[in-house]
């Protein structure tokens, strides 16, 4: 069984925010998988099913972003799952937009969403890192993100998010590298990325 967190603030004011990408991509493996309607728990909402016949239940922390960590441990503690058994997906300013990137642990590059988590869980839990684009100055980020995406911007979100869902399953099998390229060859596929975006490593 895996815990599935969307990382955002919760309301219709921040529903459309850069920030919010993380609620987007579990919001799209709920429709896309026929996951149960979503209800109140864990102090956010959770929406449960089934991905390549293993158990997962996703969580969106109605905690606001920089007390996700309360949310994603009353879950765990729940359903006892180790931080190992954890998938958070999250807005990323250092990546391109489009772009995507899975590692586990590491830094949090400011990121109040991974701090509260860390201190909450321990940091070694798997990051699904959705990239946003950068503003390009270090004090524009706090408006960026709270920002929506611009309608220019709808179509690879919906993209990207509905690639995220169809290759969901291959997160709770550690196959990381292989949902990185089937992401990256539907955003090529579709025109968001340059072949040679998809084909980079970092």
């Amino acid at each position: 069984m895996h815990l599935f967190v969307g990382l955002g603030n919760p309301g219709a004011k921040y529903a459309h925010n850069r920030h919010n990408i993380g609620f987007m991509a579990v919001e799209e493996i709920a429709r896309r998988h026929g996951f149960a309607p979503w209800r109140r728990r864990f102090q956010g909402e959770t929406s449960e099913g089934t991905l390549d016949g293993e158990r997962v239940v996703l969580l969106r922390p109605a905690t606001f972003m920089n007390e996700s960590g309360r949310a994603v441990q009353e879950a765990a503690n729940f359903f006892k799952l180790g931080v190992d058994e954890i998938v958070v997906f999250q807005d990323e300013l250092e990546l391109p937009s489009g772009k995507v990137r899975v590692k586990i642990g590491g830094g949090i590059a400011g990121h109040n969403g991974l701090r509260s988590i860390s201190a909450h869980v321990g940091n070694d839990y798997r990051r699904v890192r959705l990239g946003i684009g950068h503003p390009g100055l270090k004090e524009l980020v706090h408006g960026y993100v709270l920002s929506d995406f611009a309608k220019s911007d709808r179509p690879w979100v919906e993209t990207l998010c509905e690639a995220v869902a169809d290759s969901a399953g291959l997160l709770m099998t550690g196959r990381d590298s292989t949902f990185q390229n089937k992401v990256h060859l539907t955003m090529q596929a579709k025109g968001f990325l340059g072949k040679e975006d998809a084909d980079e490593k970092d």
